[in-house]
């Protein structure tokens, strides 16, 4: 049987839950669900208020690899920062896994 597009996200984000140790990953990823758009110094400052031992540069990192491997995120490009929101169809989704975690 093949997997709906929306499983696909699902198992996807399940598997890269799996892997945060810290909750890290959960915690970007509730961000994006409560609130619309970030640059990466705006997870980043999130991040490091939270009490997260985090790097400029690993936030960015996470945050591309969402864009990419995970598929969840857009990107706007056309400003100074590049500036990340969670894909309106991926919301849903996004908080079924969330809420099982």
């Amino acid at each position: 049987m093949v997997a709906s597009a929306g499983e696909q996200v699902q198992e996807r984000l399940r598997n890269y839950l799996k892997r945060d140790g810290m909750g890290i990953r959960k915690a970007v990823l509730t961000l994006f669900l409560n609130d619309k758009s970030f640059t990466t110094e705006d997870v980043y400052t999130y991040l490091d208020k939270e009490g997260f031992d985090v790097s400029y540069r690993g936030v960015s990192a996470m945050v591309g690899l969402m864009n990419t491997r995970l598929g969840i995120l857009s990107i706007d490009v056309s400003g100074d920062h590049n500036v990340y929101s969670l894909k309106p169809g991926h919301r849903d989704i996004v908080g079924l896994v969330l809420a099982s975690y």
